[in-house]
């Protein structure tokens, strides 16, 4: 049986937001959430859990254009995604954002921009002169990590948890980092479950990165914490969305 983390461990200095802060803090600062529909915000005001990530980016003579995906847990399982732009007029000027329902509004809303809109503004990762090596994507701490990964895989609960072999390849691991990349921990939802997701990151002896993805939540029968791990975030998030609809 798992049991709900020490949060100093998993969180950064400042707390992560609960999905009903997240959800107010886009809308607060959006010129055009007027426009989303009332039952849209509904569904939000109830989520078990959010991500955000950085769709894309572009800069240039100043000017700038950043877009956001920001996603929401429900509690019947399924996920609703809104799209942020942010952007400058002129540069050096203050940031403008406008949130978008689905991908084709926000597409539209970039035309009206001087910058084009281009999914591959980002640039691709540096390589090292010797080996044409990536440099590591963590920044990996050398704390006993394969007893980490072995504390990890013990309290797993899922069937389907990584086996034998998984495990011995984490025995040779030199540093691990643990970063939360979904939910809040130790925030009950208002449909009364919380949902946490954590990536476990690994650096083996040899160079290689090795990420074990760990969902932790109390859609249980009597309430309790439990820790399911993958060796994927798209299993990962399949199994919260299972999780959440069962629940519910």
């Amino acid at each position: 049986m798992s049991v709900p983390y020490e949060t100093a461990e998993y969180e950064s200095a400042q707390s992560p937001e609960s999905p009903e802060e997240h959800l107010a803090r886009l809308l607060g600062r959006a010129l055009n959430s007027f426009e989303l529909p009332d039952e849209v915000i509904r569904e939000l005001d109830c989520a078990l859990a959010h991500d955000s990530s950085l769709h894309s980016a572009h800069h240039s003579a100043g000017l700038h254009r950043e877009t956001y995906r920001h996603t929401w847990l429900l509690a019947d399982g399924s996920a609703v995604t809104l799209w942020e732009l942010a952007h400058n007029t002129a540069p050096g000027a203050e940031a403008q954002h406008e949130v978008y329902l689905d991908e084709e509004e926000l597409h539209t809303a970039t035309t009206r921009l001087a910058l084009p809109y281009d999914t591959s503004d980002f640039e691709l990762p540096v390589l090292t002169e010797l080996g044409a090596v990536p440099e590591p994507r963590h920044a990996y701490v050398a704390d006993n990590s394969p007893d980490h990964a072995r504390r990890l895989l013990r309290r797993a609960e899922n069937p389907d948890r990584p086996g034998k072999e998984l495990a011995a390849l984490l025995a040779t691991a030199e540093g691990h980092e643990i970063t939360q990349a979904f939910g809040r921990p130790g925030r009950t939802a208002r449909a009364g479950v919380s949902f946490a997701l954590y990536e476990h990151a690994f650096l083996l002896r040899d160079g290689r990165e090795v990420s074990l993805w760990e969902v932790e939540h109390t859609a249980t029968p009597d309430g309790r914490h439990m820790c399911e791990v993958y060796t994927t975030p798209e299993a990962a998030r399949e199994a919260m969305e299972h999780r959440a609809a069962r629940h519910g």
